[in-house]
């Protein structure tokens, strides 16, 4: 499985509301600059995140885009499947996909591709947006 750009970028820009977080909205215009992504590319990305529930617009002349939760309730994984859709490094172990393989019964790669999934999905959950943060704090004292 490879996260494409979209999934690259709109973490990039997650993390940029995370730590503007509580001091108002960020203009896209200010996050696309900061995180070198084209302005245009994320707007439509961050209609996604609008449509999910995971940031809010602000209309206005000081308008801009704010995280619809704290930053330590979003994870990746969330911010992740949001463009990506499931995490499945393949198609018979997607989570969402009610049809399996009709060789899912005998296939002894299923396994392997299971734990590839769930060690993917765990890595992915397990880091928020404030967990970001404070790393990112951490590396500027040293």
């Amino acid at each position: 499985m490879r996260i494409s750009t979209k999934g690259h970028y709109v973490v990039q820009a997650m993390f940029e509301l995370a730590q503007h977080y509580g001091m108002g909205p960020v203009p896209l215009k200010i996050i696309a600059g900061r995180q070198e992504i084209s302005e245009h590319y994320l707007e439509r990305l961050i209609a996604g995140l609008r449509k999910a529930g995971l940031v809010s617009s602000v209309r206005g002349s000081q308008g801009g885009y704010i995280l619809a939760r704290d930053p330590a309730d979003i994870k990746v994984g969330d911010i992740v499947r949001v463009l990506e859709g499931p995490i499945a490094p393949v198609e018979c172990v997607n989570n969402n996909e009610t049809e399996h393989c009709v060789r899912s019964q005998f296939c002894i790669t299923r396994g392997v591709w299971e734990k590839v999934r769930d060690s993917i999905e765990d890595v992915l959950d397990s880091i928020s947006l404030a967990d970001m943060c404070e790393q990112a704090k951490k590396e500027m004292k040293e």
